[in-house]
């Protein structure tokens, strides 16, 4: 089960309200998220990612979360070692840039980059 190591709370991430018609059941799952037009947490569908989310605990809609955007995750199941990562389709994580990068097989390092794009 995947765990937040480093993480400060202050400049490491967001907090904002989960969107959703039912519980959050993937604790200690990496979950790539974005924001909805009402500025709550949804799963990324996309490549679009603000952010990552890794759950200790059940949570409901609505419930407050922080979103990390810098921090370190330890114990993560199904990565390789040295690779770049990214969002993928229903909040997973996939091989590319964007999301962070693995040291050991099992340690994610988040930088995501969150920035106001150009239209």
């Amino acid at each position: 089960m995947a765990r937040i190591d480093k993480y400060d709370p202050v400049s490491g991430g967001y907090r904002a309200p989960l969107s959703g018609s039912r519980r959050i059941s993937e604790v200690g799952d990496v979950i790539a998220v974005k924001l909805d037009g009402n500025g709550r947490v949804i799963k990324s569908t996309d490549a679009v990612c603000r952010g990552v989310i890794c759950l200790s605990s059940l949570l409901n809609l609505a419930d407050k979360v922080d979103v990390m955007t810098s921090g370190e995750i330890v114990d993560v199941e199904g990565l390789d070692a040295g690779t770049d990562y990214t969002a993928a389709a229903a909040g997973a994580l996939a091989e590319g840039t964007g999301v962070g990068w693995t040291v050991e097989a099992w340690r994610l390092v988040v930088r995501v980059a969150v920035g106001v794009e150009a239209a």
